[in-house]
């Protein structure tokens, strides 16, 4: 039962963090979303806010990383067209005024949080962990080491920045335009 009760308010922390960002997230919301009473917080997170942000970012980059590590390989397009699917209803949430809530860690959560590189740290790990999932993807689907890890990067770069494009846009069409662009970077399917 406990454990669930610490999952239930990282899963609360994870969705504030996607549509508020870290300063913006309460333990009254947490606790309101979670259904916990009070006394779970300093109970699960002795460590306050910062812990919760913490695990919150570092579980919701290990369950991204699960869904890409789902991703077919069968060749590089496949790989490209797959991410793209996947993130586009992630990425469509953005433009109704949602975001990454590992993107959300890195930046300033005010007075609150004291140590922001730990914050940063996690979310490096994060973003680590996808280009390196990606990356593997598209090695195994025969794209050079070197190449792969590129092409990862910009498939990681591409999410990120159409988090911001898309919410400032009220809008998909900034990653609609990206995604094309990436795409015409493969060799056209046979």
């Amino acid at each position: 039962m406990a454990a669930d009760t610490k999952s239930r308010m990282i899963s609360a922390a994870i969705g504030l963090l996607q549509r508020r960002g870290l300063a913006a997230m309460s333990f009254t919301d947490v606790l309101a979303e979670s259904g916990a009473a009070r006394g779970a917080i300093y109970h699960h997170f002795p460590g306050g806010k910062h812990q919760l942000a913490l695990e919150a970012a570092r579980r919701n980059a290990e369950d991204v990383r699960g869904h890409l590590h789902a991703l077919p390989a069968r060749t590089p397009r496949d790989v490209v067209e797959a991410f793209l699917g996947n993130v586009r209803p992630v990425v469509q949430a953005s433009a109704a005024g949602g975001g990454c809530a590992v993107a959300a860690v890195t930046i300033d959560g005010g007075a609150a949080i004291a140590d922001q590189s730990s914050l940063r740290t996690v979310a490096a790990e994060g973003f680590t962990g996808w280009t390196d999932e990606l990356a593997g993807k598209l090695t195994h689907a025969g794209i050079s080491p070197s190449q792969a890890s590129d092409l990862a990067t910009l498939m990681i770069v591409t999410l990120e920045g159409a988090h911001i494009l898309c919410r400032a846009a009220g809008s998909i069409a900034p990653f609609d335009r990206a995604a094309a662009a990436l795409l015409s970077t493969l060799p056209s399917p046979d």
